[in-house]
């Protein structure tokens, strides 16, 4: 009996007893998880629960994750802040704004907030910070002084002579392929030219040659293409740290990542740039008066050189083209704007006001040109991504809201420059007027709002300058040489947005123009 007693569990009954521990050890343990994850959602609900937002996003970040895969983000925040006011919730520590005046603090000079880690998944070169991704705030602005220069034109004497050559090299594609006739249609792909102009300006401006895209009126390299399937993996990357550190671990990247060596792609561009860099460096190296000699002048090492001329030409190209491409098209759909553009550049030119090609000077001097440019500019901001930046640690009240510290904070483009308050009720319609019209405080208020489409503060774009010679030039050629219509009005261009906007098919017919008609 004693036997018996000592071991009472034996066989069958000791195993099943064994996966009734084990059941309960399991069970406990997921209850255990159940109750940290609630505990965890609590917490996270509770930091910011005096900011509104969809209720997912108070809970996770899977509200931004399914927005970007859907590559609408840009108009989902917009949504959002409609619905719940200019400082909403968009993940569990994460806040959205359209406060221009909140936007232009957090950027400020002096101010206590920082780039969060949405500027790591810009870091284009794995071995070293960009302009974009650099988040110390030191290195960030030795970065820029270093590069100041080059991007403004004060040591780039040939800058609008570059960019005058790229706009005939746009002109005479057009005059040579692309003229109709009452006979013939040669449909013109407008979104896909205006990507090649802005990649021939800005190869030229950052190597001192263009790559040649219009002159072979194709995708040299294949590089569009590369772009197109790669932003939406880059919105992912910035919008999402975890993403981020996938993409960056060896495997992924010796798996997908391009390198200097390949035919095609962005590996191609970035064999270019090296192979254009390291000219300028060495014993023998070459030095010319552009905006790379700037920045070898001004300090910048050959890897610092590499890393800024592929986001020069990623993020510069890509942005402007939206810009051309957006404004061309509200141009054309919208008869009186055209009508009235075309009779002031028609009437500067028989005035003898402005060159051939117009220089940027005198295209500053046509208020209707510069309306719409600021219009269109408003209407399609051509940078949507988040931009986040992060509170201090200790928090910050502004206009008596108070953040709670580390909070991320971010920008809606679109939301900002469809602002009711700032461009009245009729923001969603493109109205050149509105910046003719505007005076004092309105005028300023708007001026505030659109300037920060290329960024404000210590975070502005230093492209700036380079964009907006091109779009001072290229529609006065274009429109006092040829005339363009839509070939399909109805479904006019196709596009989506991952950061910035990804369009297509945006199909013209071109007829010759007299610019000494009526």
């Amino acid at each position: 009996m004693a036997a018996e007693m000592a071991f009472p569990l034996a066989g069958p009954e000791r195993a099943s007893t064994g996966l009734r521990l084990s059941a309960i050890v399991v069970a406990c343990a997921i209850a255990a998880l159940v109750v940290s994850a609630v505990i965890s959602a609590v917490r996270s609900y509770r930091r910011l629960q005096d900011f509104k937002g969809p209720t997912l996003a108070c809970f996770s970040d899977l509200w931004i994750f399914k927005a970007t895969l859907l590559g609408n983000l840009n108009q989902q925040t917009s949504a959002v802040l409609k619905q719940y006011g200019p400082l909403a919730r968009i993940g569990p520590n994460h806040l959205v704004t359209e406060d221009v005046d909140l936007l232009r603090h957090m950027s400020a000079a002096r101010s206590v907030y920082t780039r969060s880690d949405w500027y790591d998944g810009m870091k284009l070169d794995p071995n070293i910070n960009n302009v974009i991704s650099e988040r110390n705030d030191q290195r960030h602005t030795a970065l820029r002084a270093k590069m100041a220069a080059g991007y403004s034109g004060k040591e780039n004497p040939g800058l609008e002579k570059s960019i005058d050559d790229r706009v005939q090299d746009l002109v005479n594609l057009i005059g040579r392929k692309y003229i109709s006739t009452g006979t013939t249609l040669r449909t013109l792909d407008f979104a896909q030219v205006a990507q090649y102009f802005t990649m021939d300006v800005l190869t030229d401006v950052a190597f001192g040659a263009p790559f040649g895209y219009l002159n072979r009126d194709e995708d040299v390299h294949d590089y569009i293409k590369t772009i197109r399937s790669f932003m939406p993996v880059l919105e992912l990357k910035t919008n999402h740290p975890v993403v981020n550190a996938l993409m960056g671990s060896r495997l992924v990247k010796a798996l997908l990542a391009p390198t200097a060596h390949d035919r095609t792609g962005m590996g191609k561009v970035m064999g270019v740039a090296k192979q254009a860099v390291q000219a300028r460096y060495g014993p023998k190296k070459i030095q010319r008066d552009d905006m790379l000699g700037s920045f070898v002048r001004h300090g910048l090492t050959q890897q610092e050189a590499e890393s800024e001329s592929l986001l020069q030409i990623m993020a510069g190209a890509d942005s402007t083209a939206t810009a051309v491409r957006c404004i061309f098209l509200h141009l054309l759909t919208n008869p009186r704007v055209y009508s009235r553009l075309l009779a002031e550049i028609l009437s500067a030119h028989r005035a003898g006001s402005i060159s051939s090609p117009i220089r940027d000077a005198e295209a500053k001097q046509l208020p209707y040109l510069q309306a719409c440019i600021k219009e269109g500019l408003r209407i399609w901001p051509p940078l949507t991504g988040l931009m986040t930046k992060r509170t201090p640690p200790a928090g910050d009240t502004f206009k008596d809201v108070f953040i709670p510290g580390n909070t991320d904070v971010s920008y809606s483009a679109w939301a900002t420059h469809h602002n009711t308050r700032t461009f009245g009720e009729d923001a969603a319609v493109f109205r050149p007027e509105r910046w003719l019209e505007a005076r004092g405080e309105e005028a300023q208020r708007m001026e505030r709002s659109v300037e920060l489409v290329f960024g404000s503060g210590r975070y502005g774009c230093l492209g700036k300058n380079v964009a907006f010679v091109e779009l001072n030039k290229v529609f006065v050629e274009l429109i006092r040489r040829f005339d363009f219509s839509l070939v399909n009005p109805i479904a006019p261009m196709k596009t989506r947005c991952n950061g910035i906007f990804l369009q297509w098919d945006m199909f013209v017919r071109v007829t010759e123009l007299d610019v000494y008609g009526g």
